[in-house]
């Protein structure tokens, strides 16, 4: 039996999920440009930290309502359909986010 890459797996995802998390990358990538110009403008070291442990949580909150949002749908749907082998690659998912 051949398996499925994972990087050929695609997702539909709803309108309302796509936009929020569009929204969060958006803001993420203001947050990040901001750090730049900081950076451009030699900005104080404790600023621009405080500013980049700020993108950490944002990053972290949008792979919470990713995560969220996989096993409500992708994963959900696997099991009901007899697919148990979607709770190994959400384990190995797990392991790498918490590294």
């Amino acid at each position: 039996m051949e398996k499925e890459c994972a990087c050929c797996k695609t997702k539909k995802r709803s309108e309302e999920e796509y936009k929020s998390l569009i929204h969060r990358l958006n803001r993420i990538e203001g947050q990040i440009r901001g750090i730049k110009g900081m950076l451009e403008r030699d900005a104080y070291c404790p600023d621009i930290l405080i500013q980049s442990s700020a993108v950490t949580s944002a990053m972290n909150a949008f792979n919470k309502e990713l995560l969220s949002n996989h096993i409500k749908t992708c994963v959900a749907n696997d099991i009901r359909d007899g697919k148990d082998e979607i709770i190994d690659e959400l384990l190995l998912t797990l392991q790498k986010l918490m590294k």
